[in-house]
């Protein structure tokens, strides 16, 4: 037995070796593609002599293979040596090399391989990458907004650069390709507009992700943790969007965008605390309207980290906040609870949690169903069986909804984490423990960076200028070009001046 193990633990190991190295000819390359079943390997007779012809069934396109490429090859009577096929062929990415790296690395992403013998050095490499499994661009589903534009981000990498460079067609936007993960060989598009965005962060961005050192890349997700400033801390540091207009407005600011093959998501850096509560909506609506909303939402992230850890504060500590015409009603929910606050609050919080990651888990109409008949039939339950109060109820379900007013996804659900340390030190120290927890949060906020800048800008460092579109917005004539925070050039005062003008119509 230990034999067996010992002899399949060394093959397997080989087996691992040998898909991680480039192989040292374009025989060893072919043989072991052949063990393959979707790797195509045969002989093809042309005019004047016959041709070897490879590929990966699963990865080309068998249209263009036949249509674009076979037919060339078998009739013309000017293909004598591979360089001719990049005049004979209406393909325009035709390449003749011998480098191994180069003809694995195509090979294996959807390129033709054409050799005169079986085992020739010198190769003819042709694209015919398979694009048909590509989704078409369609609506945002997580950043949706009634007013504003519709498309978003797919899988395909290179419908999502056309999504951006179709709104940004300037010479001045540049894209920098690099290939991270071991085996999955992941395309990583680093975007910019030069001379707009700070050298720095560039520099930053590419030295993190050239420093990844990882297998398999499937999503900017991962992207994300690996080359966040600090790994340990719930807040991301990183806007992840699927929209292409907020990646060029924010590109137009100074900023980084980093996308990744097979993510339908874009990540965008540096950023400030004030950014993963701002819709791109905002700024489709007046400067009132926009900024109405998005005071308000900044509100509701407010109550909904410190509404329960208030109601455990003050109920087990703090009676006397409670006022006069309140404490009748109160004491009447709660004279059949046999649990003290913290046990009443944890209980609902965890079925809010839970009724929340089943209905995502689900498909979408039965979720939607779970979610509404579910919270109801819950609720009403628990208060029925003495288990909770009316009021709790009420302040579990609105601190919910509120919750969910915040457009990223990920800031969403570091504050539904964020409320569980703020209700057990409530249940601890009180309104102590509230701002105990509270400091300890600020301190991490003030040390936190994103690709190493602030994290609490333009709050902290101030940054007056900045801070006219953040809690709220104001007109587009108030507001600077680009934010001072992101290590844009600080404009003039007279600049300032200018830009302030009321313009008035000519006549």
């Amino acid at each position: 037995m230990m034999k067996w193990l010992k002899k399949n633990t060394k093959e397997l190991t080989h087996t691992v070796d040998l898909s991680n190295n480039t192989y040292n000819n374009i025989t060893e390359l072919i043989d072991n593609a052949k063990d393959s079943a979707d790797f195509i390997h045969y002989p093809q007779k042309t005019a004047f002599h016959n041709v070897y012809i490879s590929y990966y069934k699963a990865m080309i396109d068998g249209e263009l293979l036949h249509r674009d490429v076979l037919p060339y090859i078998i009739h013309s009577k000017a293909f004598k040596s591979l360089k001719d096929l990049k005049d004979i062929l209406p393909i325009e990415s035709v390449s003749i090399t011998k480098d191994i790296k180069e003809i694995q690395n195509k090979l294996l992403r959807g390129f033709i391989v054409v050799q005169f013998g079986e085992y020739d050095e010198e190769c003819a490499v042709i694209r015919a990458e398979n694009s048909s499994t590509n989704r078409a661009v369609s609506v945002s589903e997580i950043e949706f907004s009634v007013i504003g534009p519709k498309e978003a981000f797919i899988e395909n990498l290179d419908s999502n650069l056309y999504l951006i460079r179709r709104r940004l067609p300037v010479p001045e936007l540049r894209f920098k390709e690099i290939i991270i993960g071991k085996y999955s060989k992941t395309r990583v598009i680093i975007a910019y507009l030069e001379g707009i965005a700070n050298i720095e962060n560039i520099n930053t961005v590419s030295q993190r992700i050239q420093d990844i050192e990882s297998e398999v890349i499937p999503d900017s997700s991962f992207l994300e943790q690996m080359i966040s400033d600090n790994t340990k801390s719930v807040f991301p540091q990183l806007v992840t969007t699927e929209r292409p207009d907020r990646v060029v407005a924010m590109l137009n600011y100074g900023q980084v965008a980093i996308l990744s093959e097979g993510s339908p998501q874009a990540l965008l850096g540096p950023t400030g605390i004030s950014e993963y509560f701002v819709s791109p909506e905002d700024y489709y609506l007046s400067w009132l309207l926009g900024s109405l909303f998005r005071f308000i939402r900044f509100l509701s992230v407010i109550f909904s980290t410190f509404a329960t850890p208030l109601y455990v504060a003050i109920l087990t500590f703090h009676y006397q906040m409670i006022p006069k015409d309140l404490l009748a009603p109160l004491i009447s929910s709660r004279v059949n609870i046999p649990f003290p606050p913290i046990l009443e609050v944890l209980f609902l919080e965890l079925t809010i949690e839970l009724l929340r990651e089943a209905g995502a888990r689900l498909p979408t109409k039965v979720g939607q169903t779970l979610g509404i008949v579910g919270g109801i039939v819950i609720g009403q339950a628990s208060v029925e069986a003495g288990l909770t109060s009316n009021i709790l109820l009420i302040i579990v379900s609105l601190s919910a909804l509120a919750s969910f007013t915040t457009p990223i996804y990920k800031m969403a659900n570091t504050i539904r984490i964020l409320r569980f340390p703020f209700i057990f030190f409530a249940a601890i120290w009180g309104g102590v423990g509230i701002v105990i927890a509270m400091s300890f949060i600020i301190v991490h906020l003030l040390r936190l960076e994103s690709l190493g800048r602030p994290y609490l800008s333009p709050i902290y460092p101030p940054r007056l200028l900045d801070m006219t579109d953040t809690v709220i917005r104001l007109p587009y004539n108030r507001i600077l070009k680009r934010p001072i925070s992101l290590g844009t050039k600080l404009p003039s005062k007279e600049m300032v001046k200018e830009m302030r003008k009321k313009k008035d119509i000519d006549e």
